[in-house]
């Protein structure tokens, strides 16, 4: 005998894998959804976490630039100081230098035949200009000033006679390296 199913079976299959296929979609999206809502969260939390750290390091980043910028007021002023303090012993060292130079030059000028006009100090230089008797005078005026221990060369620049109140006097100029 022949059996005849007429109930549809075929139906029935494609009822199943259609709800197969419904449930296997409808679980991919539900596990897409939290994936995605996973990351979201995460990458929330992160950047949360992220701008804290900013904030943190920029009031970090004021308070060291406050001090910074103390420590640059402190290096100007400490080589200000420091500049300041070279000067005044520059100024200590050379204080008593010009008194000694004068002292000098008083006592070895030939008393009565030599007047100095000027002493000028250039640099290392001495310029010094006087009158005098004769030419022999300041020769021996320039001996004398080559035997201190504060000139070390001196050479004449001019000599010229000039007439002083009907007296012919030598106009004399030197140049002295100290």
């Amino acid at each position: 005998m022949i059996k005849i199913n007429l109930l549809p079976y075929k139906e029935e299959r494609k009822k199943a894998a259609i709800v197969q296929q419904i449930v296997v979609l409808s679980a991919s999206l539900i596990i897409f959804i939290l994936i995605i809502g996973t990351t979201h969260f995460y990458m929330t939390m992160t950047l949360n976490r992220l701008e804290t750290d900013v904030e943190s390091a920029q009031t970090k980043l004021e308070k060291l630039s406050k001090i910074t910028g103390d420590l640059e007021k402190f290096k100007k002023d400490k080589a200000l100081v420091e500049k300041k303090i070279a000067i005044i012993q520059s100024l200590e060292k050379e204080r008593s230098g010009p008194v000694r130079l004068l002292d000098d030059f008083a006592t070895r000028i030939p008393k009565g035949r030599i007047w100095l006009i000027t002493i000028e100090k250039v640099g290392a230089n001495l310029v010094v200009e006087g009158m005098a008797k004769d030419n022999p005078t300041i020769a021996l005026f320039m001996k004398k000033l080559e035997e201190s221990p504060h000139i070390r060369t001196v050479d004449l620049v001019s000599s010229k006679q000039e007439p002083i109140a009907d007296v012919k006097l030598m106009h004399f100029k030197l140049s002295c390296t100290t």
